[in-house]
């Protein structure tokens, strides 16, 4: 953890100030945007990428993921840059937090994965790159979303580790076991050989 700073007033304003942005549901907002539908009532329901990319648009599906990252980037680096490196963390899970268990969808929204490599790039630039390829391999070699996701999020604590970025170490370990959480129905259909590819309806 980084040296606390900054006053309760300071972090308190941020991790509202990042809650709120982290809880912008960009994957139905574009999909209304877009004709596309109503997500909730999609595949799995989700607000994720994933579940975007369902709606046969790929490019609603990339614009969900960019966006869902940027919204935690965005939040870690105003806080950084506004108040330090105290409020930066706290932003980011904040933000997270926001994405996973928004208000304005009664507290249902994504599992994360976007938000947290986003989170992860604006923290520690070098941890979020190597997180990022360990997604894209994970993915392309199962063709499983979930897979990908599990496996940036606990290889991100290694990397976290081996790349000196210690003072985020604590924030990592729980940033990681909120995107294990979220996917816990995932992880039951993985082991039961049940999980859906890339594609496929349900996340």
């Amino acid at each position: 953890m980084p040296l606390i700073d900054s006053t309760l007033f300071v972090l308190l304003f941020w991790a509202i100030a990042a809650y709120l942005v982290g809880s912008i549901p960009f994957g139905m907002v574009l999909t209304r945007a877009m004709n596309l539908g109503d997500l909730r009532s999609i595949g799995s329901g989700n607000i994720g990428a994933t579940n975007v990319l369902r709606t046969g648009s790929k490019k609603a599906a990339a614009l969900t993921l960019i966006l869902d990252g940027g919204k935690g980037a965005v939040a870690v680096l105003l806080a950084r840059l506004f108040a330090g490196e105290d409020a930066a963390q706290i932003a980011a899970l904040a933000a997270m937090l926001g994405h996973c268990y928004p208000v304005w969808l009664g507290f249902k929204g994504g599992k994360g994965v976007a938000t947290f490599l986003g989170v992860l790039l604006a923290l520690a630039w070098p941890v979020g790159i190597a997180s990022c390829l360990a997604w894209l391999i994970a993915m392309a070699v199962t063709r499983t979303s979930s897979i990908g996701g599990l496996a940036s999020a606990a290889a991100s604590t290694f990397f976290m580790i081996f790349l000196g970025y210690g003072s985020a170490l604590l924030l990592g370990i729980v940033l990681t076991l909120l995107v294990f959480w979220r996917h816990r129905e995932n992880i039951k259909r993985i082991r039961a050989g049940t999980e859906p590819k890339i594609g496929a309806q349900k996340d």
